[in-house]
């Protein structure tokens, strides 16, 4: 697997991720309450809280959080089933 593989295979999974995401929420926003929209709508953060550092001159703040939601992981998995496909 070359670098540029290795790329696209990262970007490949943020972009699923992401847009599975989406997809779940908005699936789960049009379905009525029960299990399945739950399912859909259900995300587990993963990540730290923002975490402030203040000098005199200068203020840093650093976080990083990511919801996962089924939709996100179930896309993720397509992705890297196509991967392992056509690419490895």
């Amino acid at each position: 697997m070359t670098r540029r593989d290795l790329f696209l295979l990262v970007f490949s999974l943020i972009l699923a991720g992401v847009v599975g995401g989406l997809i779940g929420d908005i699936v789960g926003h049009y379905l009525p309450d029960g299990a399945l929209k739950t399912l859909f709508q259900k995300n587990i953060p993963l990540g730290f809280d923002a975490a402030s550092v203040n000098f005199y001159v200068i203020s840093l703040t650093f976080g990083f959080k990511v919801a996962i939601n089924f939709m996100s992981v179930l896309f993720m998995i397509l992705v890297l089933i196509y991967f392992r496909w056509w690419y490895i």
